[in-house]
């Protein structure tokens, strides 16, 4: 009985596992619809899936937003305050970009589709899976580290990869594109779709920190 009481009485630490898991399953949902509208070829279809993706990316925000008044109102926190700030922040921030890319797909609406941007956009997919496994495994930080470990450098790898592809793309983007609107198009495409992948790394490192305190 006096454990009951004092179980009820005792400050609980909010759901911060569960909302960055949220979080995560928006990242997911918006990657995968951003890879589909890589393959749309008609400026109707681009921003029907531009308008799918800001709706997720608004629910993303809501998550965000909840998270920080968590923060600043709950006794308990599972890591330091400022560490799940950071890492609900870059969250946020790879959802934005992959928002930002789907808005330059529909604005621009290219005449027609980079074989590069989709590599790019599997990338993002792929950060994204890895970054959901990730947030599976955050609770169980202090048994076993090693698995976020290894979302840690697959994050770095991808990154890598994108870099590798992007660069490839602007070089022979602008060996054969002849037409320069299209051409400035197309850059702005790739480059915001390698920002997301930069900001899917932060995510990485902002789980490295958090490793290195309390696993």
């Amino acid at each position: 009985m006096n454990n009951s009481i004092i179980s009820r009485l005792s400050p609980k630490a909010p759901k911060f596992f569960e909302l960055l898991e949220q979080v995560s399953e928006v990242l997911s949902s918006v990657s995968k619809l951003l890879q589909e509208q890589l393959k749309c070829e008609t400026k109707e279809s681009r921003r029907d899936y531009f308008q799918k993706i800001k709706e997720q990316e608004r629910i993303g925000d809501q998550l965000s937003d909840k998270i920080f008044e968590e923060l600043s109102s709950s006794f308990i926190t599972p890591f330091d305050r400022e560490d799940i700030h950071l890492l609900a922040d870059y969250l946020d921030d790879t959802i934005d970009l992959v928002n930002s890319s789907s808005k330059r797909i529909a604005i621009y609406n290219p005449k027609k589709n980079d074989p590069r941007a989709f590599e790019l956009g599997q990338v993002v997919v792929n950060d994204a899976i890895c970054i959901s496994k990730a947030m599976e495994e955050l609770p169980s930080i202090r048994k076993n580290a090693e698995s976020l470990k290894t979302c840690c450098k697959e994050l770095h790898d991808l990154e890598n990869k994108a870099d590798d592809i992007y660069e490839a793309a602007i070089i022979k983007l602008f060996e054969e594109e002849t037409d320069g609107i299209e051409l400035i198009k197309v850059k702005e495409i790739l480059a915001e779709l390698e920002k997301a992948t930069d900001a899917a790394e932060r995510v990485g490192k902002a789980l490295k920190t958090i490793i290195v305190k309390y696993a």
